[in-house]
């Protein structure tokens, strides 16, 4: 094993904060990351948009162990949940809102 979530699931616990009705948009960032603060922008309109999505925004550096096991190596990276936590999608870089709305797709 690689070190990363064995079953592809996160949860309230490991992401500190609940977990959407429908899916969570869970982005990491780090302080100096300007793309990451127009991420955050958009992923808070879209999980604004869509009932039962939620946004969280995960300190990288301050969370280096979960970095790890998922094997997260750059800011913004986004991974799209579905309502059990299990990652559906992941993309590193800023997301445009449409990518985002189709990802949530898959998750829904």
């Amino acid at each position: 094993m690689d070190g990363r979530m064995s079953d592809g699931r996160l949860d309230s616990v490991q992401l500190g904060a609940e977990l959407g009705q429908r899916a969570t948009l869970v982005q990491f960032s780090s302080a100096f990351c300007q793309p990451c603060r127009a991420t955050r922008r958009t992923l808070a309109e879209v999980a604004g948009m869509v009932e039962g999505v939620a946004h969280v925004e995960i300190d990288a550096e301050a969370h280096l162990t979960l970095v790890r096991r998922l094997g997260i190596s750059r800011t913004p990276t986004v991974l799209v949940l579905d309502a059990s936590g299990r990652i559906v999608r992941r993309a590193v870089g800023q997301p445009r809102t449409a990518d985002v709305v189709a990802a949530l797709g898959q998750a829904i």
